[in-house]
């Protein structure tokens, strides 16, 4: 039997070994506290503290301490103690009165507040103004866009597409299919100055327009492979020409899951009598005012930020060409894109977001 005195058995309930657990799987726990948490549940699987020491490699009483502080407190004595320091100078009221004014008011000369402004109103300093902000999350700089969609199929539109991103049918090929319309093919006015050490790479801020041109694409959902093509104008003829160019690339035996959106040269009578010609094909339209449904949409953002915005082109031909030689690359290597909601999860975040709105218009 080894020497030393004999150890106090330690047990965990369901809901301690449960949040160990967690502490220790979580990226965001702090690395102390997730090793004092592997600490505990090597205790309480019954080993002994040099054992533990051991395979952790930790000091033996450093096991010991908290095998101990969890047996006196357990859960909360894994947790670091206040430490002495400065007491507070900002009082309670003064730290509501900042966050009401974030939130219930703006300044007389601005459309929201700056920690500049919110540190004169209300006699503090900016720092103590900006450590306020990040303690309750404020961001008064900061502003995003939404849409609400209207459609009356929202429900039922969200759950097909969805539906066909996470369970896609059997002997079938699901293609996210858009238009990106009216790329313009830009030279700067001035040479461009590459970047060098210790400088960037500069541009005029103004340009000349060479002309337009439209892309055609359509993301295979599974593999992350696009068919594209470019056409100088945006009709139905150039869109039933690009359901053409699908028509020869799919292999005859899959069926076809065409995911849209509701602009109107995907519902012409041409197009309608194209599809009843092939009843292979099966048409899936995006809610309206959803268009972020369309897993092609990220890639046209991926094309815009990659060969796009910073190219420089001095003929719709050559925009085409790079726009090609962008999804040559990019097929050599597709990766797909990886849906991980489900339509419950995208409709009660949606409910959320409308009870927000209600609430703030009351």
């Amino acid at each position: 039997m080894p020497p030393g005195r004999p150890l106090t058995p330690l047990t965990l309930s369901d809901d301690e070994r449960e949040m160990l657990q967690s502490w220790t799987r979580r990226r965001t726990t702090a690395q102390a506290l997730a090793q004092r948490a592997r600490v505990v549940l090597e205790c309480a699987a019954g080993k002994a503290n040099r054992i533990i020491a051991r395979e952790l490699r930790l000091d033996e009483n450093t096991v010991g301490k908290w095998r101990q502080r969890f047996l006196i407190k357990r859960v909360d004595g894994l947790l670091d103690e206040p430490r002495p320091g400065t007491p507070r100078t900002i009082a309670d009221a003064e730290v509501e009165r900042v966050v009401t004014l974030t939130l219930e008011s703006t300044p007389r000369d601005a459309t929201h507040w700056s920690t500049r402004a919110m540190a004169a109103r209300c006699g503090l300093s900016q720092s103590t103004v900006g450590r306020i902000w990040r303690a309750f999350g404020l961001q008064p700089h900061r502003a995003e866009t939404f849409k609400l969609s209207r459609d009356p199929l929202f429900i039922d539109k969200v759950r097909d597409i969805v539906g066909l991103y996470l369970d896609p049918p059997e002997r079938a090929l699901v293609l996210c299919v858009d238009e990106k319309s009216q790329i313009q093919a830009l030279d700067r006015s001035q040479p461009l100055l590459p970047m060098r050490p210790g400088h960037v790479e500069r541009r005029t801020h103004d340009y000349v327009r060479h002309g337009t041109t439209s892309l055609f694409a359509a993301l295979d959902v599974k593999t992350g492979e696009v068919i594209g093509r470019c056409h100088r104008r945006h009709r139905t003829a150039e869109f039933r020409k690009f359901l053409d160019v699908i028509d020869a690339a799919v292999p005859e035996d899959l069926a076809v899951h065409l995911v849209v959106d509701n602009y109107a040269t995907h519902k012409t009578p041409v197009i309608r009598r194209w599809l009843a010609k092939r009843p292979r094909y099966h048409m899936h339209f995006t809610p309206t005012g959803a268009s972020w449904l369309n897993q092609v949409e990220r890639w046209f953002a991926l094309l815009t930020q990659k060969q796009i915005r910073r190219g420089v082109h001095r003929s719709t031909r050559a925009l085409e060409t790079a726009i090609a030689q962008y999804i040559a690359t990019a097929n050599e290597q597709p990766r797909p894109f990886v849906w991980t909601k489900t339509a419950d999860e995208i409709l009660a975040s949606v409910q959320r977001f409308c009870r927000r709105i209600s609430d703030s218009r009351d």
